[in-house]
């Protein structure tokens, strides 16, 4: 019997891993950009991407990630620096990650979508000297206050990796060429900080020389932002190695996959931790096809899965569940997704129910934070699965509960505790921030994260709550406090609370309880409106409630889970 059939006392999941699914992966040697040479050696003529028509081999993905490095070093780019990606998901976002790695400089990803506030607080965070961004962006980005470190703006069109057939649909002289067109470039011509101003120019020159140092294993590749516990976003600092041990991890998982054969959908943001990990790196890990979409739109993708439908989908329940219901709708089916893999948000059983229905594949819920690479835990794929849990630890990875006031007691199984994560995933600290890193990395590799768990004698994981008041919305973590700063900022507005209200579909709402200076009078569309000016689209509260006072205790600090324990009671 082997260890994984029997378990062992200190880790009795592994008797319910899948069939192939070791108990632990060899210790990674390569960094991600020798990842990225090994796919372009073994799947050179391949189709590494997919974008509205035109493919990319491995061999040309490699070509341009060589050309971008060179023109990167040109601009100035060093060992350590960082590097701003502003982009949806594109070809060019996928050179880029892979051409500022090869210098040995760091990535830093950002939302496209954040406002000048958000983006600022990111630049004077991070101080990276380089800005790759989308067009649309440029002008913004351009007029930032001079005090930023930042003084060079690449501008990408998307449409220039698109197919010849669709650049000119796109031109077409009527309004739905128009409207596309304009959600996806800029009309003007694109001026820049620096001598570059355009991607076409990054990579238009020669190839980085081979003889060009390569990052260590151990050296910083990505600044992955999260609002972590309380307050403003701060940056995960992830290694090579971190994010390579995550890759082999995945595969590991998921052993009945063919190396060179999948096709994986990207739809999911790349500026997003799950998005990254899943699409930027364990696709090119495994040779796959990755089509990619800009922006989730089911009608691209199910066009798009009628020529090269997905065999392997990582994704949110809200996703599955709009695919699904559509697919069942039109009469399409998905039916080479063999396999489906949910995070960010709870997954309902319905939607497993209605995703298998269409697919005739798996769905299974994982769960893993910015600060685990992301992915720690998963269900097995197989007939261990067991929906309502987010499954066992990873291979090479350990958990264990703890007491919330003091961590030195292990809990026994089903008692509520917090959950704490070791393993190679698990990230270095927070970025110039010691007294954080140390809060939540107390030695010994154990990382504490926050969440309120309870685990089973035989070793899988169901959340109970949170102690950090982050909201999970549309898979993106909310952080409170900045929505509240924005509100209390409003017109009117004495004092703010915000908190998450659960969706029976599952995530959470974005929902502010406002106290009202005396006489005000309070215009909730106009209050809405006002904060798309601070803060980006998801994080505006979805509801607006006014009361008389806001619950505190005896310090004066408002009471964010009895505000929200009272929503929920009021709505039921």
């Amino acid at each position: 019997m082997t260890d994984n059939e029997a378990g062992s006392p200190d880790r009795p999941w592994l008797a319910h891993y899948a069939h192939g699914v070791p108990a632990d992966i060899e210790p990674v040697v390569g960094t991600l950009v020798d990842l990225i040479d090994g796919a372009a050696d073994r799947y050179r003529g391949h189709v590494a991407l997919e974008f509205f028509g035109r493919e990319t081999t491995y061999r040309e993905l490699h070509d341009d990630i060589l050309r971008a490095a060179e023109g990167l070093r040109r601009l100035g780019v060093r060992r350590g620096d960082r590097v701003a990606i502003l982009l949806p998901n594109s070809p060019q976002h996928v050179v880029a990650f892979y051409a500022v790695l090869r210098l040995g400089a760091i990535v830093v990803e950002h939302n496209p979508l954040y406002t000048d506030r958000e983006l600022r607080h990111l630049f004077e965070d991070h101080e990276a000297k380089v800005a790759i961004a989308w067009d649309k962006l440029s002008d913004r980005l351009r007029a930032m206050p001079n005090d930023l470190a930042f003084d060079r703006v690449v501008a990408v069109d998307l449409t220039r990796e698109m197919s010849a057939a669709t650049r000119a649909a796109l031109r077409l002289p009527v309004r739905r060429a128009r409207e596309s067109r304009a959600a996806l470039t800029t009309a003007r011509p694109v001026r820049s900080r620096g001598p570059l101003s355009t991607w076409e120019q990054l990579v238009g020159g020669r190839r980085l020389s081979k003889r060009h140092e390569r990052p260590k294993l151990d050296d910083v590749a990505l600044l992955q932002y999260t609002s972590g516990t309380t307050g403003l976003p701060k940056g995960a600092i992830l290694s090579h190695r971190n994010l390579r041990s995550n890759v082999e991890q995945g595969r590991a998982w998921v052993p009945e996959l063919n190396d060179g054969a999948e096709t994986i959908y990207g739809v999911l943001p790349f500026f997003h931790a799950y998005g990254l990990t899943l699409c930027l790196t364990f696709a090119m890990r495994i040779g796959a096809r990755l089509v990619l979409f800009p922006k989730f739109d089911v009608d691209l993708v199910l066009k798009a899965a009628k020529k090269h439908p997905p065999t392997f989908l990582p994704a949110v329940p809200p996703i599955y569940q709009r695919l699904a219901d559509e697919a069942g709708s039109r009469g399409s089916r998905l039916g080479r997704c063999r396999v489906a893999i949910s995070g960010a948000m709870n997954l309902p059983a319905s939607t497993i129910t209605a995703w298998e229905a269409v697919s005739g594949g798996i769905l299974v819920e994982g769960f893993g934070l910015t600060e685990t690479s992301p992915v720690a835990l998963g269900n097995p794929l197989g007939p261990t699965r067991r929906p309502g849990t987010v499954g066992l630890p990873f291979p090479s990875t350990d958990i264990k509960v703890v007491r919330r006031d003091d961590i030195t007691v292990e809990l026994p199984c089903g008692e509520p505790g917090e959950l704490m994560i070791k393993g190679p995933q698990v990230f270095q600290g927070y970025w110039r921030r010691p007294d954080e890193t140390a809060a939540v990395l107390p030695g010994d590799g154990w990382f504490r994260t926050g969440d309120i768990v309870t685990l089973s004698d035989d070793g899988y994981v169901t959340i109970v709550d949170r102690i950090k008041e982050l909201i999970v919305t549309g898979g993106f973590n909310v952080a409170p406090s900045e929505v509240e700063d924005a509100v209390r900022n409003l017109d009117g507005v004495l004092d703010a609370a915000v908190v998450g209200l659960p969706k029976d579909a599952g995530g959470e709402d974005v929902t502010a309880v406002v106290v009202l200076e005396p006489g005000a009078r309070f215009d909730e569309a106009a209050a809405r409106a006002a904060l798309h000016e601070h803060l980006a689209g998801y994080k505006v509260p979805r509801h607006l409630f006014v009361v008389d006072e806001l619950p505190r205790n005896l310090i004066g600090k408002v009471l964010r889970r009895q505000v929200r324990e009272e929503l929920i009671a009021r709505r039921a």
